[in-house]
């Protein structure tokens, strides 16, 4: 008698016919093919959002959970890299009871850029703006400004403005003084430039914009300067 699982054109018609039962799978053919659904359903959790881990997670087997789990602690630590990176954006405001804080434990691998001023100073104004400018820049930057002797009693307005750069609690760099920062005419490019030298930021500028102002005014000084020639005339009449 002839197998029925035998694969023959004749059997395959007999099975289209109903003639013949389905072909029996083959056990090794069914424990393939039950690997290859589970690698599926292992492969589908990488594209899925944590909400969807949690909504879906009766579905995958025990053999997953490992890997799943591993997965899931992979993007939570992203999502939370992602949060700490995004979580600033503002200048803000905080006083001395805040400083230990927002400065001293403001978290690991933050940088700090602390403004000390005092309303009615032109150039604190200017600073304050520009660091409003570079806190949406550097959304990763942890911004504050902080009244002078709100902050440190006493604390001399001769020394105004005063910028300190923190990184995970240490003092980086200090900038105190208007002539640190060149008076009212200090550009938002210009400030960026000594955050960036400090570490605080991460600036796209290729050179420091105050060199290019002050190559301009040599150039200009060099062009009004009389010549040796012209000197010498002007000596002879």
């Amino acid at each position: 008698m002839q197998d029925p699982n035998e694969d023959t054109e004749w059997n395959d018609i007999l099975r289209k016919k109903g003639i013949l039962p389905p072909k029996e799978t083959p056990k090794e053919d069914e424990e393939e093919e039950q690997i290859i659904q589970q690698q599926s359903i292992v492969k589908t959790y990488e594209n899925m959002t944590l909400e969807e881990l949690e909504e879906n997670e009766d579905e995958f087997s025990e053999e997953d959970e490992a890997a799943i789990e591993t997965y899931r602690q992979k993007r939570l630590a992203e999502w939370k890299a992602n949060q700490i990176k995004n979580v600033f954006g503002e200048v803000n405001e905080i006083s001395g009871q805040d400083y230990v804080q927002e400065v001293n434990k403001a978290g690991s691998s933050i940088w700090v850029v602390l403004h000390l001023y005092k309303p009615g100073i032109p150039l604190c104004t200017l600073i304050n703006q520009h660091l409003s400018e570079l806190a949406r820049k550097f959304p990763q930057t942890k911004f504050l400004k902080s009244i002078s002797t709100t902050c440190i009693p006493n604390y001399p307005d001769k020394n105004l403005p005063t910028v300190f750069v923190y990184f995970e609690g240490e003092m980086k760099a200090q900038f105190i003084g208007p002539l640190v920062f060149g008076g009212m005419n200090l550009k938002c490019d210009e400030l960026e430039w000594r955050l960036a030298e400090s570490g605080a930021v991460k600036t796209d500028l290729e050179e420091n914009p105050r060199k290019q102002i002050q190559d301009q005014l040599m150039t200009s000084i060099r062009c009004s300067m009389p010549s040796r020639k012209d000197s010498d005339e002007s000596d002879e009449d």
